[in-house]
Parts: structure tokens; C-alpha cells; sequence
């Protein structure tokens, strides 16, 4: 697939950090995450910021702008991919590797909190810790945080809080649909004929992200040599519509920032006012974007108030 990417004018320099590619162990798993450790070059015991991607992307979609941002700014940040995703794919034989896992929110949950723990206990990381997600992996910084007492904050970018409002929404007819394509996979996958949807699609087709603009801002992310295919086994889409994290964010001990996008075509501004209520100390920007847009044209508006509130808060 060949597509554009959003490159960031005003890149640092790379003497400012290090990266270094690493292995993150998840407890119970005979797979692991890779990941991606960015060091900054003049900074002792620097707070870790560890980053997940949006729904079934790589961490190379739109992380390592962030990162490189917060390396140089003195933070240390860990890019993370999920197992089965990216380069986390990467030991699995040449049949699997063409098939991503299903995205099963609790999975990838535990992948984060697997990030959390590497990040937390590397000896050239401080005792700060910062969870920070894009989408549906905004929600997964939430709900990953309400589980732990060693997170000093998280960020939420466009957070989904519910992951009912995906894939066309609640209504009977995309319920109905999201269970038979669910149904399909399973039985083909027995088989060896797993059936896939969309993750990004026009309004008028089937996919994940179908809200207008959501085709547009994900296609951005993707890197111009990237093999990744636009599908992801149907089989998720079940437990997609299980997941809230808007019912976990009134566990959260920690101060939050969130990103609003206030011209949000996949999350309803009421989806994002509940998710924020629901947050014990919520700092907001509400900026008039859609879903992806702070990966792209207000990256730097968004990267300077999320420093601003790192440099705040910890």
C-alpha cells in the first residue's frame, strides 16, 4: 500500500534522543510486544510516556512524531506494538503474518499494562510514569490506569470511550450485521478462510471507522512503505462492542488531559463531556478538529499543550 504521510516541519534533532528497539514481555503470553525506547540525551532518570496506537494500527502510525517531541522536551517514551501487530508480528510464520489478530480491547489492555511494567522497572527510565493513547487506545490509557497506583497521569487523544460507537454504531441493523460478519469468521477461521471488515471505510460501506473524515485521518498515518492491509478479522467486533472505558475512567486516581475534537465525527461531543465527568482531575482541550486531525494539521497546537500539562503535572 502506498500512501501520504504527515511529517512534522519542525522535527528535532536526533542528538537530542536515543531509540532503542526493545522486547516487552506480557505475563501469561508466549508472545511478546516490540517496542520502540526513545531516550533523551540530557536527562537523568527522565519520566517515561508510554504510547499506544489507535485501533488496529502500528506503532509506526503517528507515534513516533509524539515521541521524538517528548524525547526532546526530557521525557523518555516507549512506543509500543501489539502483540500480533507491527513488528510484533514479525516472529509469527509467513501464513499468520498475513492475518493481524482480532482486536480484542482486554488483550490489548494487558499489552499496555505489559509496556507500563517494562517501562517502569528499566534502569534508565525515572519513577514517573505517563499513559498516553490515541483513540480507541485512549480509552485503553484509562482503563489501564484505573487498574494501577504507580501512574502520575494519563493522556487521552480523541479518546473512544465506548467501543459501541464504532462500526456504524448501536443501531439494530449494524448490530445485526457486526454479529453475522463475527459469526463468519469464526466458522471460516476453522477452516482456514477467516473473514475480515474494513478497518477504514467511506460512510456508506462497512468498516470500523466509517464516520466521515476517519478514512482520510487514518489513511495519513499510515508510512509510505508500510505492507500494513486495510482489514481486521470480524471475530473482534463483539468484543469491541463490549468495551468502556468510560466505566472504568471513575477509577482513575491520577490527572488526565484530554483532547476533545469538537468537530468529532466518530465520537459524539456527548460521548467525550460523559467520559470527562466520569475522570476524578480532567484537564481538557477542546479544539474545532476532526477524529485524527491532531496527528496532522494541529499536531503542533496539540504536542505544546501536552508538554505543557507533562511539565505541570509531574
Amino acid at each position: 500500500m502506498t500512501v501520504s504521510r504527515s511529517r512534522g516541519e519542525n522535527r528535532p534533532s536526533r542528538e537530542a534522543f536515543a531509540t532503542r528497539r526493545v522486547t516487552v514481555p506480557v505475563d501469561g503470553s508466549d508472545a511478546e510486544c516490540a517496542a520502540t525506547l526513545y531516550l533523551p540525551a540530557d536527562a537523568d532518570d527522565p519520566p517515561a510516556v508510554v504510547m499506544a496506537p489507535p485501533f488496529a494500527a502500528e506503532a509506526s502510525f503517528g507515534l513516533p512524531r509524539f515521541a521524538e517531541r517528548f524525547a526532546a522536551a526530557g521525557y523518555a517514551a516507549l512506543t509500543v506494538d501489539y502483540r500480533g501487530i507491527g513488528r510484533s508480528a514479525s516472529g509469527r510464520d509467513a501464513a499468520s503474518a498475513r492475518d493481524a489478530p482480532a482486536v480484542i480491547p482486554d488483550r490489548q489492555c494487558d499489552d499496555v499494562a505489559a509496556a507500563a511494567d517494562f517501562a517502569a522497572g528499566h534502569d534508565d527510565v525515572g519513577d514517573d510514569l505517563v499513559l498516553w493513547g490515541a483513540s480507541l487506545a485512549g480509552g485503553y490509557a484509562v482503563s489501564v490506569a484505573a487498574d494501577r497506583y504507580d501512574v502520575d497521569a494519563v493522556v487521552a487523544q480523541t479518546p473512544i470511550p465506548d467501543g459501541g460507537l464504532l462500526g456504524g454504531g448501536d443501531s439494530l441493523r449494524s448490530r445485526l450485521r457486526a454479529a453475522a460478519a463475527g459469526l463468519r469468521d469464526r466458522i471460516g477461521g476453522l477452516v482456514g478462510r477467516p473473514h475480515h471488515v474494513k478497518v477504514y471505510g467511506d460512510p456508506d460501506e462497512f468498516a470500523v471507522l466509517n464516520a466521515p473524515g476517519a478514512k482520510d485521518g487514518y489513511v495519513r498515518l499510515i508510512p509510505r512503505e508500510s505492507t500494513w492491509q486495510n482489514r481486521t478479522p470480524a471475530r473482534g467486533l463483539s468484543a469491541l462492542r463490549g468495551y468502556r472505558a468510560v466505566a472504568d475512567a471513575d477509577a482513575v486516581r491520577c490527572p488526565a488531559f484530554v483532547v476533545a475534537a469538537a468537530d468529532d465525527a466518530v465520537v459524539p461531543a456527548e460521548s467525550t463531556e460523559a467520559f470527562v465527568d466520569a475522570l476524578a482531575d480532567p484537564t481538557v482541550l477542546r479544539r474545532p478538529m476532526n477524529h485524527f486531525d491532531a496527528f496532522h494539521d494541529d499536531f503542533e497546537a496539540i504536542v505544546r499543550h501536552q508538554l505543557a500539562f507533562l511539565d505541570a503535572t509531574l
